[in-house]
């Protein structure tokens, strides 16, 4: 008989009541609320009524640069937080929610896998507590004004070739790309060019996962640029008069969802921000909650270390205050052989015959990648611990080859099985990890607020991505030039570029030297608070492949989902 499937294991669990893991926790009773057995939402009251508990030590999951299939790091997450129990110690993890579009798309579901798993796996991954339709709702809410003050008149002297403002939908929809709104009649609204990005990708989105509270949630939605007048001023939701509607939309969504893992472990789940364009990070209230818990708190960054995990420190440290104590990287032999430059990988493909062959040599090859996110780790002052997240065709020998190149770099390294032990697959890794946290912390943001954007991009590019310099088109510098002249040069920088490559490349495998990042746009997310200059061909809607997940997704006689992973 064969590996279950992550459904049948999640549906095997034994859910534990969300109000016990919560007062183990030292989450006040009255400030949970039920939605069904398997989620609650927790009051942002628990911040301050659990202010006098320990703080955790404050753990970020990151990893090397990925393949197109992803290397486990939510698996890692879950496993790693069930592994600390099986070592006498207290865990919380903090993930992000995942969008539709993945679910449905090629991706499939963010929950984990195997037996390390964030369940009821079905919930999480389909709607939850609804907080995804919020953001939509509130982003949409925003562009619907926008279109309502042109037709009324445009007051505010809106350029009709410079709104930078779109719609979202959750789901993954090429043809919303690029529209024209406003077509039909008169009454139908002033016709111009717009267009879909995926819920992920909103800036409300955004934002919520930075805000500290729900003061600060309104005031970064009425910061929030919806365009430029015919002067290059930026115009906000607050000049038409919506970031209120939209707080009010949000009023629920800022609440973090609790959870549990396979193990009871407690999860906070807790905004979805893409990992290209935006922080690819959970939200700062979740954190807020969780780091008086228990003993770990660990959170996930999107992608490798040079992005989820730069603005994790750079952003989301900067605004949240909390300082980490130690990094998980994630690697695994596949993703290091390929990093050799030696196969393809291709996302819905079977891998290549050549990658499962034992080949340390090959290992040692792409394990400058490695290396390079030890280093970017330790930039900011943080000891990374390299967790090898094993699979079953893996070999003895190449996983000695990585544990070589850590060790070689003064990192701690850990063979873990948690997807097919749980937990306890997990305890070596959860030792290390203690270890490596109990270490003096000299954390530290990568460059002063105060530094211009230019060097803010050059110092990211250079120190984290291994670029000589970055370039700049007319257009950037223009933009750049506009965004200082309106006071947004504090701001730190999300810089967008490819997840597959260290580089802006992502056929550059490795770690890439003597390159020059080229800097093609910038954009102001300035209700989120971060700058994101353009560094390559970004997709902020992805497009359904010929075969989508959801043609395998289905109810059957009983009622049960089935397909869904």
């Amino acid at each position: 008989m064969g590996f279950p499937s992550d459904l049948e294991i999640a549906r095997g669990a034994q859910l534990r009541p969300l109000g016990e893991i919560a007062a183990e926790s030292g989450i006040p009773a009255d400030c949970l609320e039920l939605y069904g057995e398997g989620v609650a939402k927790v009051r942002l009251d628990a911040i301050e009524a659990m202010a006098d508990r320990p703080r955790a030590r404050y753990v970020v999951v990151t990893a090397i640069t990925p393949t197109p299939l992803g290397e486990g790091k939510t698996t890692t997450t879950v496993g790693l937080g069930q592994g600390f129990s099986h070592i006498g110690k207290r865990a919380t993890i903090a993930i992000r929610q995942p969008s539709l579009g993945p679910t449905f798309g090629i991706k499939g579901g963010a929950a984990g896998g195997g037996y390390s798993q964030v369940v009821p796996m079905e919930l999480f991954n389909l709607h939850l507590t609804g907080d995804m339709h919020a953001v939509t709702a509130a982003h949409n809410m925003c562009s619907a004004m926008v279109d309502a003050h042109l037709f009324h008149g445009n007051e505010r002297g809106l350029d009709l070739h410079n709104i930078t403002w779109r719609r979202v939908v959750d789901i993954n929809d090429r043809a919303l790309r690029n529209i024209v709104v406003g077509l039909g009649g008169r009454l139908d609204g002033v016709p111009r060019e717009t267009g879909f990005d995926i819920t992920a990708a909103s800036e409300v989105m955004a934002a919520l996962a930075l805000c500290t509270s729900l003061t600060d949630l309104r005031a970064r939605m009425g910061r929030i640029v919806v365009g430029y007048d015919g002067d290059g001023t930026p115009v906000t939701a607050e000049d038409l008069q919506v970031a209120g509607a939209m707080t009010v939309l949000l009023k629920e969504a800022i609440k973090p969802n609790l959870m549990q893992t396979l193990e009871g472990t407690p999860a906070l789940v807790h905004c979805g921000p893409f990992g290209n364009i935006a922080t690819g990070n959970s939200s700062i209230v979740a954190d807020q909650v969780a780091i008086r818990t228990g003993d770990f708190l660990l959170t996930e960054a999107g992608f490798g270390a040079d992005m989820g995990a730069e603005r994790f420190f750079n952003i989301k440290c900067r605004y949240s205050g909390i300082a980490p104590d130690a990094a998980v990287l994630v690697a695994t032999v596949r993703a290091l052989k390929a990093h050799s430059g030696r196969h393809r990988i291709v996302a819905g493909r079977p891998l290549p015959e050549a990658l499962l062959a034992e080949n340390p040599d090959e290992v040692h090859e792409g394990g400058a990648n490695l290396v390079k996110q030890i280093d970017n780790v330790r930039a900011h002052g943080v000891s990374p611990v390299v967790a090898v997240n094993r699979f079953p065709e893996d070999h003895d020998a190449d996983l000695a080859a990585v544990a070589e190149i850590a060790a070689a770099h003064g990192a701690r390294c850990a063979v873990t099985n948690h997807f097919a032990e749980g937990g306890a697959g997990a305890a070596e890794l959860a030792e290390a990890v203690a270890e490596a946290a109990e270490e003096p912390s000299e954390f530290a943001v990568l460059y002063p607020d105060e530094m211009g954007l230019r060097d803010k991009i050059r110092t990211v590019a250079t120190r984290i991505y291994g670029a000589d310099d970055a370039e700049f088109s007319a257009q950037a510098n223009k933009q750049i030039d506009s965004y200082e002249a309106n006071g947004f040069g504090n701001l730190p920088v999300c810089i967008a570029k490819t997840h597959l490559s260290l580089s802006s490349d992502a056929s550059l495998k490795g770690a890439p030297t003597g390159w020059t990042l080229p800097v093609r746009e910038a954009r102001a997310s300035v209700g989120a608070g971060f700058i994101y200059p353009i560094c390559g061909d970004m997709r902020t809607m992805p497009g359904l492949g010929r075969t989508p997940a959801a043609a395998g997704i289905d109810i059957d006689e009983n009622g049960e989902i089935v397909g869904l992973s």
